[in-house]
């Protein structure tokens, strides 16, 4: 069983930028493909970015792959969402999660979810 914590969400203006952190608990991080969600008022929940077990894989939305890196510390068991040039459109709880497939999953078929942060971008 995995337990993940989510912070480093907050208000900030278009054009900056966020650091996200997801800590780990109660299993082997190193074992779990992680992933990043995020879901905005109204809408459905959508993929942001995920790493392989090791961190060498990383794959992204099209969309973001330019603004956003997610990277991992598996000695800190945390996963990271580097977000920069943020716009309102990227406003919207963020959801890390945790899976033991291989490779990079970017369905929402993650077995573990934290309870999200928020990020909000005022314009």
């Amino acid at each position: 069983q995995v337990q993940l914590v989510e912070s480093g969400g907050g208000l900030v203006q278009t054009g900056g930028s966020l650091r996200l952190s997801c800590a780990a608990s109660g299993g082997t991080f190193s074992n779990y493909v992680m992933g990043w969600f995020r879901q905005a008022p109204g809408k459905e929940r959508e993929f942001v970015a995920a790493v392989s077990r090791s961190g060498g894989s990383t794959t992204y939305a099209d969309s973001l792959k330019d603004r956003f890196t997610i990277s991992r510390d598996n000695a800190k068991k945390t996963v990271y969402l580097q977000m920069n040039s943020l716009e309102p459109e990227d406003t919207a709880v963020y959801y890390c999660a945790a899976d033991p497939s291989r490779g990079v999953l970017t369905s929402d078929d993650y077995d573990y979810w934290g309870q999200g942060t928020q990020v909000t971008v005022s314009s």
